[in-house]
């Protein structure tokens, strides 16, 4: 079965939608044709010469990289950096390139959700939940039809509310409406005032799914002209966001969890605050750089907050009132490339995917 570098995008999109990716970020199709069809995949952190070469050795022809090769725009490619010299390399060399970034930072099963599993986390939620990921349809139908575009909404993914599914709020009414000469009403006749017996449907459903939601309606509804209204509305989902709070299963005490954080996570070292005498049992973290998340981390009343880049005065921001703890950028994002292995593996058996061999993390530690 062909595979195509558009029906890897398509999935990876499902996981981590575009539109959950913060606006510095350069995500999707970075060089290549999403008519390109795929040999193998090659998966990596950070997109280096050394990477790119391991791509033509495996044979290759789409890399997928978490971190982007071209974070801004260039009005020149004369390989005067090594992100220049990979894009030229992929141009010739007829490899496509594709990121997935924040998006997997957002996505409720991606970058934390991950982490939050490998120390076995649990009643988890966003640090930092993203607003404006939330809509609202409101839709009028005649009531021997709300089963079937209530049902072909659920199925396009509307009235997902947190652990619960199909959710809608319903009531009757009566709807009127004229046609005009040129119209075709489904009831009652043009140019005849017409009264129906009418179900109001209301579902929440996530904004990505906005397209998918409204070729359901329009689909499933009787209408020639769909009556409908959709809203943004201020509701907050509390899996859509940057970082993550979730509680150990058994409380620790400081120096045990951070060897329990080491282990689990295989770290080579571990910078901290002072330690403050409090026993751990709520955690917040954000991958990659979050010192941005500590006073919320401390808002949250979390016991440790876990991320990376901090600088020293970030440290005094502890106040004695969370430990605070830095695992480096690279080590709280390297189970991506797992994560991103295992979802392809599913979705494409005949496939190969292949995590990078190459250790990219240009931070090294002398002992």
């Amino acid at each position: 079965m062909e595979v195509l570098v558009r029906d890897i995008a398509e999935e990876l999109e499902n996981l981590a939608p575009r539109e959950y990716a913060e606006s510095y970020d350069n995500i999707g199709l970075i060089v290549g044709s999403y008519f390109q069809k795929v040999k193998k995949i090659l998966i990596t952190l950070d997109l280096t010469e050394e990477v790119f070469s391991e791509s033509i050795h495996k044979n290759c022809n789409l890399i997928i990289s978490f971190h982007p090769v071209l974070f801004k725009s260039i009005k020149s490619l004369t390989g005067n950096t090594f992100s220049e010299r990979v894009v030229i390399s992929a141009l010739k060399n007829d490899i496509s390139i594709y990121v997935i970034h924040t998006n997997l930072d957002v996505s409720w099963e991606g970058t934390h959700s991950y982490i939050s599993k490998l120390l076995q986390l649990n009643r988890e939620k966003s640090l930092f939940p993203k607003k404006g990921t939330i809509k609202k349809l409101t839709t009028y139908v005649p009531i021997s039809y709300s089963d079937k575009v209530r049902n072909a909404l659920f199925n396009a993914g509307a009235g997902k509310i947190s652990n619960y599914s199909r959710c809608s709020y319903n009531f009757d009414g009566f709807g009127s409406f004229m046609g005009n000469e040129k119209s075709k009403p489904f009831f009652g006749k043009k140019g005849h005032f017409h009264i129906e017996k009418e179900t109001c449907i209301n579902v929440v459903f996530s904004s990505h799914k906005l397209n998918l939601i409204k070729e359901a309606l329009f689909k499933s509804h009787p209408y020639e002209e769909v009556p409908y209204e959709i809203y943004n509305i201020e509701n907050i989902n509390p899996y859509i966001g940057i970082g993550i709070i979730g509680f150990l299963i058994e409380e620790m005490n400081e120096y045990d969890f951070l060897l329990y954080l080491r282990n689990r996570m295989n770290l080579l070292c571990i910078r901290h605050s002072i330690f403050i005498g409090k026993k751990i049992k709520k955690i917040a973290m954000i991958a990659g750089s979050g010192s941005f998340g500590i006073e919320k981390a401390i808002q949250e009343k979390a016991h440790v907050f876990i991320s990376s880049d901090f600088k020293y005065h970030d440290f005094f921001k502890s106040e004695k009132k969370i430990l605070i703890v830095d695992i480096g950028h690279y080590e709280s994002e390297k189970f991506n490339k797992n994560l991103l292995k295992f979802f392809l593996d599913k979705k494409f058996t005949h496939i190969p995917v292949y995590e990078s061999e190459i250790h990219t993390n240009p931070v090294k530690y002398f002992y």
